[in-house]
């Protein structure tokens, strides 16, 4: 007789196709958020270590993950200049705002000149802002469609002419004259924060502590703990990673039950002939469970594929980044595999315990 693995697939194509369905979406959930925390936190992590400035001066609760306020005068900027140690100090606005593609999105408004020589950023095209209507954006932006010229949406889908574009990346990806943003922000005179850049990084902790005396009141950091992680800005998120892997497991499992319980029934003759011809119980659990795991398996390659058009859809439209994670693409393969594997081990118990008698009288 013909495998059942085999048999059981090709009669019943659409129960089959349903079943690699239900593995593969629990598959590519695991893969699209993992993949996109991990994008996001990596891409963070890149454009901040591109900021050279070793110290950022602010004032206490002026920045926040997700907002930020101008209220530092930018008179600090002399003062700092001043201080033992400090090569030069740079102004910056950060600004978050409501953005479509992920919710929130931010723009940073710098005197292009002094910010670009201190963290050796330079225009690939175009010219630095000058106009109050006028940004540079990174190259990453600038792949999503918007070359020199364009036109790009800020605050209240406010139109700004991209003026130039900029690499590396770093901080914010689009950015106006400082100018330009204190009016946008009616915050004439203010800023988010100063950057400081040490004449010697080593001597950063001492140049902090000078400044701290100096200009009490004031908030310190240096810049390696300022711009967290996604995932350290968000604690609740490696949780919620976590239910997310679990829930895969759980639909994977009950979808591949589901597939071989309704199997079973439909083929109790079919197995009632088997148990006659003596087939063991091993035999028949083993049979049902590679019909479980050959489903989970095109269930994977499905659920990998889907994840990746999906990712590069998401990276193209919008400002997220997607990114594959090995580690988190195993997980999600173990996750898929055992979980049609265990899903079929009750109804395969059952299939082996059928009394041939009775299976061969089922209609």
């Amino acid at each position: 007789m013909e495998s059942l693995v085999v048999s059981n697939i090709r009669q019943r194509p659409l129960r089959s196709a349903i079943s690699v369905v239900g593995v593969a979406l629990g598959v590519a959930l695991v893969m699209l958020f993992t993949g996109l925390a991990h994008g996001m936190s990596d891409d963070l992590q890149k454009r901040s270590s591109n900021v050279r400035a070793e110290i950022i001066f602010t004032r206490p609760g002026s920045i926040q993950v997700t907002s930020s306020s101008a209220n530092l005068s930018t008179k600090y900027v002399d003062a700092l200049k001043q201080i033992d140690g400090v090569e030069s100090a740079v102004p910056v606005i950060r600004y978050f705002y409501p953005s479509g593609s992920f919710g929130l999105d931010q723009v940073e408004g710098v005197d292009w000149d002094s910010f670009a020589k201190m963290n050796n950023v330079h225009l690939v095209e175009g010219n630095p802002p000058r106009a109050f209507d006028e940004i540079v954006i990174d190259e990453t932006k600038a792949s999503r469609n918007h070359p020199v010229g364009s036109m790009v949406k800020l605050f209240g889908e406010k139109p700004y002419r991209v003026a130039g574009i900029y690499a590396p990346e770093s901080g914010a990806r689009a950015k106006l004259s400082l100018e330009a943003m204190q009016s946008a922000l009616e915050a004439p005179g203010k800023c988010t924060y100063i950057l400081v850049k040490c004449k010697n990084p080593n001597d950063q902790v001492a140049v902090a502590k000078l400044i701290n005396e100096k200009l009490p009141g004031n908030k310190i950091q240096f810049t390696r703990e300022f711009f967290p992680s996604i995932e350290s800005s968000f604690p609740a998120l490696t949780i919620f990673m976590r239910v997310l892997v679990a829930l895969a497991a759980v639909v994977s499992a009950l979808v591949v039950m589901l597939a071989m319980h309704t199997t079973i029934t439909e083929r109790t003759r079919e197995i009632g002939i088997l148990k006659a011809m003596g087939a063991s119980r091993r035999y028949i659990i083993s049979e049902i469970e590679k019909e479980a795991l050959l489903i989970s398996a095109m269930g994977l390659v499905v659920g990998f594929v889907l994840a990746g058009l999906a990712g590069f859809f998401i990276h193209k439209t919008t400002s997220l980044i997607f990114e594959f994670s090995g580690l988190w693409a195993l997980t999600a393969a173990v996750i898929g595999l055992a979980g049609g594997a265990l899903g079929a081990f009750y109804p395969a118990a059952r299939a082996a315990n059928l009394d041939p008698v009775n299976a061969l009288a089922y209609e």
